[in-house]
């Protein structure tokens, strides 16, 4: 994110202007969660045109280029609001800079097809993160289910990785980065963000490269981030109907949406736009669909926010001050399952010495915040996180290899496809919400879908099995060096975002670090 994408990781970088196909897009947002029947001529009437409709929600995709347009839509009395998305985006970072035990005595599996899986690929050596949440002792239980669908909502998928390739459901992946979803390989990743999220999620447990969390699983590339990494509102929207309609299980969000970091009630344009995301969200929440997201790489309290400084991210930034009626989307949607970051070392003990008891030291960038974070998860730290085992301190993942990486490992299988095998090591929440995402489908696939009409394991008792058997995680009684005045301190703010909470729940890693095979044998 600096904003958008969580992902990683956490330098201000400059802004672009918004892509000018984008200018003209309006969210129109009518009162009824329905579309009027005559919806499109409504909006020609207005002097627009009718990009796409979601009448299940009450929210519809217009364009036009008449400045009037809003003005002449909102005298419609069944409209309740509109705004321009031109300039509400938010663009991916540089994500180069910027410095438990089984217990057989859990609930019985569910009725899906699961098996185990191996975590012995070429790199897997290289997967702290895998072994700190204990990802190869939970796949010598389940590898999860090729029955359940995970949704990167992100900036699409490598089709061609041959890490990927045999668990991406192309029949329903989408682009919709026009607000108007396209099927198929549109989705394909232009950017190499999404291929990144992905590959920590379900990268294939096949003899090369690295293993996901859950590589058993299926993962459809739902692309709502452009190539130069902006998240547009009717992507977002267009995004997570896609989600509720097509069977995912559990989404990924490594984004921030709209251009403001904090998104204010008391503002009309960021209401509408913001209202529209959040009732797509609710939506697929409704559907059965697990929303996880990144906590975004400010260094801020969320829950306590008082300056934004960086928004628009995408035109001039004009610094503001902000109070808690200004929110993070999708992070603070009601039942969005927020994550931040750990890198992998340990927290310090009285004596200035890493003790591991006291668990991980949360990665300096990570955004907190007390009712936001609900788990923690290995995201990477550069700076207070380079171990023997994590060498530079970031995650490796999955990449296309015709982006930009500056630190890749690469592999010849002899692939036809994509004769060099890229991987890239990044940080970021971007990096951290991932790995959540994918035990919640190893839930899925070990305790699913029983209990549901609409035949989808709850939202609700994935994240009680995420939250259950998380590892608790204290608020430190020491830092590093230039941990609090230097690096941790809040791009915005400019202050320090004290550990608020106990053991048990506090506003830095929330729940605790979410533990891979306590989650799949429910032994909290």
């Amino acid at each position: 994110m600096r904003r958008l994408i969580a992902c990683g990781l956490v330098a201000v970088v400059a802004a672009i202007a918004a892509p000018a196909a984008f200018g003209s897009n309006y969210i129109v947002l009518y009162k009824q969660q329905s579309v009027k029947g005559d919806a499109a001529a409504t909006i020609e009437k207005a002097g627009g045109t009718l990009v796409y409709s979601y009448p299940a929600i009450g929210v519809v995709i217009a364009s036009s280029t008449d400045p009037s347009f809003r003005d002449n839509l909102l005298k419609d009395s069944s409209v309740e609001n509109a705004a321009s998305t031109a300039g509400f985006a938010t663009q991916l970072p540089n994500t180069e800079t910027r410095a438990g035990s089984s217990s057989d005595s859990g609930p019985p599996p569910g009725d899906l097809p699961s098996t185990p899986a191996s975590d012995s690929d070429s790199l897997s050596p290289l997967q702290w993160d895998m072994r700190q949440i204990h990802t190869p002792e939970a796949h010598a239980i389940t590898g999860g289910s090729p029955a359940v669908l995970v949704g990167d909502i992100d900036t699409g998928i490598d089709f061609n990785h041959p890490d990927l390739r045999q668990n991406i459901d192309v029949a329903n992946s989408a682009n919709c980065v026009s607000g108007a979803p396209v099927p198929g390989t549109a989705a394909q990743d232009d950017n190499g963000h999404g291929t990144h999220t992905a590959g920590t999620i379900a990268a294939a447990s096949n003899g090369f490269g690295i293993v996901g969390v859950a590589p058993n699983v299926h993962i459809a590339a739902i692309k709502a981030g452009d190539s130069a990494g902006f998240f547009f509102p009717e992507a977002v929207v267009c995004a997570f109907m896609w989600a509720a309609d097509h069977g995912v299980d559990v989404t990924n969000n490594s984004y921030f949406a709209d251009p403001y970091l904090f998104n204010c009630r008391n503002d009309p344009i960021q209401r509408a736009i913001w209202k529209a995301e959040q009732r797509a969200i609710l939506y697929a929440e409704q559907n059965g669909v697990t929303v996880v997201a990144a906590e975004g790489n400010e260094s801020e309290d969320l829950a306590h926010p008082t300056v934004d400084a960086t928004s628009p991210d995408n035109t001039t930034p004009v610094t503001r001050e902000v109070t808690n009626a200004c929110v993070v989307i999708p992070v603070e949607v009601p039942g969005v399952i927020g994550v931040t970051a750990v890198g992998n070392d340990y927290q310090l003990n009285s004596n200035g010495q890493p003790d591991s008891s006291l668990g991980y030291l949360k990665s300096f960038y990570s955004n907190v915040g007390v009712g936001v974070t609900q788990l923690t998860a290995p995201g990477g730290d550069s700076v207070f996180g380079r171990t023997p085992q994590a060498v530079n301190g970031r995650v490796l993942s999955t990449y296309p290899p015709n982006k930009p990486c500056t630190r890749s490992v690469k592999e010849n299988i002899g692939d036809p496809e994509e004769p060099t095998v890229v991987y890239c090591y990044l940080q970021g929440t971007s990096m951290a919400s991932p790995h959540v995402a994918g035990v919640a489908a190893l839930i899925v696939s070990q305790f699913g879908k029983l209990d549901s009409p609409n035949g989808k394991m709850s939202h609700e008792r994935v994240q009680a099995y995420l939250d259950q058997t998380a590892d608790p995680q204290p608020c430190p009684t020491a830092l590093p060096p230039t941990y609090e005045s230097v690096f941790g301190v809040g791009t915005e703010s400019g202050t320090f975002a004290q550990c608020q909470g106990g053991t048990g729940y506090n506003s830095w890693y929330g729940n605790g670090q979410v533990n891979a095979l306590s989650a799949v044998t429910h032994s909290p």
